[in-house]
């Protein structure tokens, strides 16, 4: 069976497209493109023999976008799979008879025996490595302490380690083996532990969990979790474990209450019996542009209340800045940073964290795919202003430095290779599309007069000239090459009454278009006249556009 396609895919011979109508569009609007289009691409309306058989290949493809989207079976197979699903299984997909919700049904019921077979051959690895450094002596050394040494150069050190993993093995859609181990280590003393879970999907609503553990430091461990949705906006997680010691067996019990206050916020209340018992309130609220947590607990020995923020700015980079406090009987924490993607699958971060009585640490964090490292780093155990000036100011020099020399090259070259691969790749198909845009300008010219004479005796819309791809706008890429191509005239084609409407849709399958830069952004630019006035547009390649605007009109000044 054909899987579903990729955009770029589909768009390659978008129908949609072709035709410059909406994926909603009805019969009478099919109806009326495809009418448009016969009359501009009809073989029999010329007479030269190379014109007529460009027209014929012209209106073969219309005619079989149209054929395609005015019949509602094939037109939801080829929403789901695209062309490729048509010209190969579409057919075997479903009986003839089958409405498109039925199609579409059992689309859904193959995507989910594909899944499954797909959960039984992956894994899903995760890891993370701490290593804990002792950095005191840079702020605090005392100077006896280098007397004898000579150099009095500070001493900096690991002093533990931490590194764990986990492997969930899905043994089937509603199975799930979990194993993870960890290794720990601090100032010379260590130990290590195994876990083996087994998770059961049970229904819609919830899950199951066991658990069985064993370590040298803690001793073997039983455990139960349960997670249940009491109601579409209300669910409970309950866990309780056995943990078996030297010291005898020590219970424990957790249960967290949570519900959806709304669209973006949730409550949490949480009970802890046993080892460390308390109480936990806390409210989150999660938006597009930041996150937001409160919480409170009431416990022994941490009795705390902990406020933090993180602002989303909405860049490329996905940067973070955030900031928390945390007040309670062990002290008083602040703690403020940043973190951002600095390539496609790794996200760097630091945080300063400033208090009371433990004085002034950096941390430092990657995450690299499903892998995280991360790096405390003790500065000193009083709140000295020169550790905290140097664990702010040095990270972010540093990754300046970083961004500038390695990453930035690195990124644009990855980006680069790719492009190179992709367009090496679509050459062929690019040269067909080319080559069809050229024949249908050719077709065009004729109908272009005519409209172009009927809008000059209304004063109507004159696409005086229009251009598709990418454009240079940024001074500090003026290196780079524009990329496009001249669509006049296709424009102007589709003028009707006065008027140009384009559908959100990639322009590059319009009659008359082809892409000019095959993964680069795109855009449409327009210079037109309407009522003798001049006006100019610049539209996104997915945009959809719609002129004579008011908008659009150049002042005569300018």
């Amino acid at each position: 069976m054909a899987s579903a396609l990729d955009d770029d895919e589909i768009l390659n011979d978008d129908f949609y497209s072709l035709l410059n109508v909406r994926r909603e569009a009805t019969q009478d609007e099919l109806k009326a493109a495809y009418r448009r289009l016969c009359m501009l691409y009809h073989p029999d309306k010329h007479r030269d023999p190379e014109l007529k058989r460009q027209a014929e290949q012209l209106f073969n493809l219309v005619h079989e976008a149209y054929e395609v989207l005015r019949d509602p079976q094939a037109r939801a197979i080829y929403d789901i799979y695209g062309k490729r699903g048509l010209d190969v299984e579409g057919w075997e997909v479903v009986e003839r008879k089958r409405t498109p919700a039925e199609i579409r049904e059992e689309y859904e019921r193959l995507q989910k025996e594909r899944e499954e077979r797909r959960l039984q051959q992956r894994t899903n690895p995760k890891g993370t490595i701490s290593v804990g450094i002792d950095a005191t002596d840079l702020f605090d050394q005392y100077e006896e302490d280098y007397e004898d040494v000579g150099g009095g150069v500070p001493h900096v050190e690991i002093n533990k380690m931490h590194i764990s993993q986990s492997i969930e093995a899905p043994l089937t859609t509603k199975d799930t083996a979990i194993l993870s181990g960890s290794l720990s280590t601090h100032n010379g003393n260590g130990g290590g532990s195994i876990n083996l879970a087994l998770r059961r999907v049970t229904s819609a609503k919830g899950w199951g969990e066991v658990e069985l553990g064993a370590g040298d430091t803690q001793g073997p461990l039983l455990g139960l979790k349960i997670f249940r949705n009491l109601t579409p906006r209300f669910f409970v997680t309950a866990q309780c474990g056995l943990q078996f010691s030297s010291r005898g067996v020590r219970p424990g019990v957790t249960t967290v209450l949570a519900r959806h206050l709304d669209k973006n916020t949730m409550g949490y209340l949480q009970w802890r019996w046993g080892i460390q018992s308390s109480m936990n309130t806390s409210i989150v609220r999660d938006t597009k542009s930041s996150h937001f947590t409160f919480a409170m607990q009431l416990g022994i020995p941490h009795t705390f209340m902990m406020m933090s923020y993180q602002y989303k700015f909405q860049d490329d980079d996905q940067t973070k800045i955030k900031g928390s406090v945390k007040s309670g009987f062990f002290g008083t924490v602040v703690e403020y940073g940043a973190e951002r993607k600095i390539s496609r699958h790794s996200v760097l971060g630091a945080t300063v964290s400033v208090g009371v009585p433990q004085g002034v640490s950096l941390k430092i964090k990657l995450n690299r795919a499903s892998q995280t490292y991360f790096f405390p780093i003790h500065l000193t155990d009083q709140i000295l202003p020169s550790a905290v000036f140097y664990a702010t100011v040095g990270p972010l020099v540093f990754y300046l430095a970083i961004q500038q020399l390695i990453i930035r090259p690195y990124v644009r070259a990855q980006k680069e290779e790719d492009l190179e691969k992709q367009q090496e790749s679509s050459a062929s198909n690019i040269a067909r599309k080319k080559q069809e845009a050229e024949a249908a300008v050719l077709l065009m010219q004729e109908s272009v007069r005519r409209i172009i004479e009927t809008e000059e005796s209304r004063m109507g819309l004159i696409i005086l000239n229009a251009w598709y791809g990418k454009f240079v706008t940024d001074n500090s890429r003026k290196h780079e090459r524009a990329k496009v191509i001249d669509v006049t005239v296709p424009l102007q084609c589709l003028v009707k009454d006065s008027k140009l409407i384009l559908t959100e849709a990639t322009k590059s399958g319009l009659p008359g278009f082809y892409d000019p830069c095959v993964g680069e952004e795109k855009s449409l630019k327009v210079l037109y006249q309407f009522r003798g006035v001049m006006h100019q547009v610049l539209s996104g390649d997915s945009e959809p556009l719609r002129i004579p605007k008011q908008s659009h009109r150049i002042d005569a000044d300018t």
